[in-house]
Parts: C-alpha cells; sequence; structure tokens
C-alpha cells in the first residue's frame, strides 16, 4: 500500500490523485509540500482536507488542478489525465473543474464590474452569444443570493466579504463545472457570514450535483460540511475517514491533538499533553520516519525508522501511526 492513499467510498471516483509529489527550490534546498499523496474522491462527496498552515493543503488542490505541475505523479479525472495534458487540451478540462479561492476580496480584478468578472469564464471557454451569456451570469448571481440588477454594474470594493465570495462562487460555478477545490473558503470571512456561505455551498452541491475538495484548517467547518476527511501533516497523510468517526474517535495522535485543541469555554478543562515541547519540523528537512514523531509523545525508535503506511483499522477507516489509538 502506498504511504499517503486516501480510500474511497464505495462509489464512481471521480477524481483520482496517484503519489503525486510537489517540491519547491529554495536556493540549494529543496522544501517537501506534498510528498508520495494519493487519494480518490466520489461522485457528490465533500472530502474534507484539514492540517496545519504550510502542511500542504492548498499546494495539493492546486496540483489537482495544475495550476501548480506536480513533480512527479498523476491526477485523473473522470478518466482523464490531467498531467498528460497540456495547452488547448488542459483549457477545454478545466471547464469541469474550478477553484474558490481563500480570499474574496483579492480573487476579484477591483477595476472590473461584477458583471464583467463573473462572465469571464464563459468568454475565455468561447461563448459568443452575450444574451445567452448575460442570462448565465444572471442565473448563477441569482443562484448564490444576490440581485443581478443591482450588482453587475457595481466594483468589488463595493460589497462585503461574504458578498465578494458569493460573487467568487457564481464566478465559479458559471460554467456548469463538476467539481470544485474550495480553498479555505470561509477562512477570511466573520464567524456570522461563514455559516451563510456554508450553507450557500450545501446548497449548490445538492442543486448542480458538484463534487468538492474542502480545504479547511478550521476543524468545525470541515465536520459541517465533509462526508469525509483526510487529515494531513507535513506533506502527508495522516488519517481518513468518515467525518462523524474521525471526530467521535480519532486514530492518529495528530488527529486527536487538533481536536483537543478546539477551545472548550471551561477554565478547567485542560488539552491532553500529546505533544512534546519544541518547533514543529520544516518542510526543508522533515524527520525520517514518521514525519510527526518529533512531537508525539507516543514515539518509539521504528517510528524514526520506519514510513506508517495508511492501512484500514476499520471499515473506511485508515490511520499512518505504528501506534494508532483504536
Amino acid at each position: 500500500m502506498m504511504h499517503g492513499v486516501a480510500q474511497a467510498l464505495p462509489r464512481d471516483p471521480l477524481l483520482k490523485v496517484e503519489n503525486l509529489v510537489v517540491e519547491y527550490a529554495v536556493g540549494a534546498k529543496t522544501i517537501h509540500a506534498v510528498s508520495d499523496v494519493s487519494l480518490e474522491i466520489a461522485r457528490g462527496e465533500t472530502l474534507g482536507l484539514v492540517g496545519e498552515s504550510g502542511c500542504g493543503k492548498s499546494t495539493l488542490g492546486r496540483a489537482i488542478l495544475q495550476l501548480r505541475p506536480a513533480d512527479s505523479g498523476r491526477v485523473v479525472f473522470d478518466g482523464c489525465e490531467l498531467t498528460a495534458l497540456r495547452g488547448e487540451a488542459l483549457r477545454k478540462m478545466r471547464r469541469r473543474i474550478q477553484l474558490i479561492f481563500q480570499d474574496p476580496i483579492a480573487s476579484l480584478n477591483p477595476r472590473r464590474q461584477i458583471g464583467d468578472i463573473v462572465a469571464e469564464p464563459l468568454a475565455i471557454a468561447g461563448h459568443r452569444d452575450d444574451k445567452k451569456r448575460q442570462a448565465l451570469v444572471e442565473e448563477m448571481l441569482g443562484a448564490v443570493g444576490l440581485d443581478p440588477a443591482i450588482v453587475t454594474g457595481r466594483l468589488p470594493h463595493e460589497f462585503s466579504g461574504g458578498q465578494c465570495q458569493r460573487i467568487s462562487i457564481a464566478r465559479a460555478l458559471v460554467l456548469n463545472p463538476e467539481f470544485i477545490v474550495c480553498d479555505e473558503p470561509v477562512s477570511a470571512l466573520d464567524v456570522s457570514i461563514r455559516a451563510q456561505i456554508l450553507n450557500l455551498l450545501e446548497e449548490m452541491k445538492a442543486r448542480f450535483g458538484l463534487t468538492l475538495l474542502f480545504i479547511a484548517h478550521d476543524l468545525a467547518v470541515v465536520k459541517a460540511v465533509s462526508d469525509r476527511v483526510a487529515v494531513m501533516y507535513l506533506g502527508r497523510f495522516c488519517e481518513v475517514g468518515p467525518s462523524e468517526q474521525l471526530f467521535a474517535n480519532p486514530a492518529h495522535p495528530y488527529t486527536a491533538l487538533l481536536i483537543e485543541a478546539i477551545p472548550v469555554p471551561d477554565p478547567d478543562v485542560r488539552p491532553a499533553e500529546r505533544v512534546r515541547v519544541g518547533e514543529p519540523p520544516s518542510p526543508i528537512a522533515p524527520p525520517s520516519g514518521c514525519r510527526f514523531r518529533t512531537r508525539c509523545v507516543r514515539a518509539d525508535k521504528r517510528c524514526s525508522e520506519e514510513v506508517p503506511e495508511l492501512r484500514e483499522i476499520a471499515p473506511n477507516r485508515h490511520v499512518a501511526c505504528h501506534h494508532p489509538l483504536m
């Protein structure tokens, strides 16, 4: 079994990622952003991808979309290998896969009107009929809860963060894609707005039959929207499983640590001591064996010598740990 395989539920997989490796050169050194990661996402599924900042979540999402080509490995979407496509062939395939950016305001051109921003993917895809294009833009803006008659002629700075994110979602949906990478779509929003955007994403998923890769570091958000959750640490998967099971009974010490880090409004409740004192390791020089071992109180000699493989410990539950909690 491969070191980072996220097994799919028993449904038709829309996306397959096989042994993906993404590295960045920093002078004479190399940042190991994504290391031998594989996953499957079934049609209609939402896979939540969670982990600390810098663990490789966004890099993995961008590599899937070929915004940052992988150094090795394969990405297969609906039977077509994206990593083998170039030029016009890749451009046509991208109509079926879209991205919702982390910063909704920065992702919108400040000099263009909202109607033009949402219509741009249609223009790039070759939709020449202005009336049909306008009708699609108005339909998508209405679908995300915005009045086309009011917003199409305005500029991004005239809207709140939540409204800008709705516009970004409309832009992602206007080509009627099948798969969307949501790169921390609510992290830049106020707490009061997050629930609205999450509910909107769930509504759009049901309405348009979408498949989602939902990237976040907020565990409460991931739990609310995901069918399955993949936990990532320093470029590798630690644990993969159904959302409710994973949160109720984590199998990897790192997963348990993330869950225990969720604040509890009680001064007498103290987190369990599962982490050793010290700085997290650098992706430039990741630890040998298990990458979490330098912070894990359960680590032993085997953890430093042998890379733990992602193995099934219960139906649809997989963990990469020599000493799992279950």
